[in-house]
């Protein structure tokens, strides 16, 4: 059985996922870029590598520990390479007025997270394009 208007309900739901996405990493984009460039440096470490549930390969999640300067522990999570493991130390960049929000891991061996950023916000930009040009030329009849 079909459902009139499921497509176009699916496709708009696609357009609003991943735009929102391209939204929080553009965000994010702009943060981790203030942070570089003025932010406080502290030595980190990865203390805690986890898994997605059915240990799907692609999907892990990093978390990491720094001290502020005033010796306050953070723990946050943020991207990082596939050679990350626990007990990797990193160099952790941050603004002081927001430590765990906006730390990033800044430093040798991980991909720059301007980079990371940037390629996450044109490809779900991309992606919630994509969709919406799909569902313009289903609702139009152009197809």
């Amino acid at each position: 059985m079909e459902v009139p208007g499921a497509g176009y309900v699916v496709l708009a739901l696609l357009v609003a996922l991943f735009g929102a996405l391209a939204w929080r990493y553009a965000r994010r984009l702009v943060t981790v870029t203030r942070v570089l460039r003025g932010g406080v440096r502290a030595e980190g470490e990865c203390v805690r590598v986890e898994t997605e549930p059915y240990q799907r390969s692609d999907a892990r999640r990093h978390f990491f520990v720094f001290r502020t300067a005033d010796g306050t522990p953070v723990e946050f999570e943020d991207l990082a390479g596939w050679s990350t493991t626990e007990g990797t130390r990193v160099t952790v960049t941050y603004d002081p007025r927001d430590p765990r929000g906006t730390a990033t891991v800044a430093g040798r061996g991980s991909w720059s997270p301007v980079l990371q950023a940037l390629a996450l916000v044109a490809g779900c930009g991309m992606a919630a394009l994509g969709f919406a040009v799909l569902l313009y030329v289903e609702i139009s009849g152009s197809g």
